[in-house]
């Protein structure tokens, strides 16, 4: 079953240091999930300044600079991974290293079938 690992936190509190620290170790994570087979894909996102939400509303799409919501955390990344179970997913996020200063959400996807097949994951 795939599973999306969706990271959140408070991103103004992360330091440069802190930061890439966490990318290091995150790219190690990915290395050993990929070794295991359960790699799909994995990135951190730009900061939410640079975010656009798109919703369409009776016709019109409406545009607008910066996040769908205001919270006191941020959506800053993700990993997709393949795995035999939720416990397995659940094991993963702990490893991610945000998820000692925010919170990994787990969310199983729904596989539809027809879509276009993706070779990068």
């Amino acid at each position: 079953m795939k599973y999306l690992l969706l990271i959140y936190f408070a991103e103004q509190t992360l330091a440069e240091d802190d930061r890439q620290a966490c990318y290091r170790e995150s790219l190690q994570l990915a290395r050993d999930l990929a070794e295991r087979g359960q790699y799909l894909a994995a990135s951190p996102l730009q900061p939410t300044a640079l975010a656009t939400s798109v919703r369409v509303r009776d016709g019109q799409c409406l545009v607008t600079d910066g996040p769908f919501a205001e919270t006191r955390e941020q959506l800053g990344g993700y990993y997709l991974v393949e795995t035999a179970d939720l416990d397995q997913a659940i094991a993963i996020a702990a490893r991610i290293p945000m998820a000692r200063k925010g919170t990994v959400e787990v969310r199983p996807l729904i596989e539809l079938p027809g879509l276009p097949a993706d070779d990068r994951a």
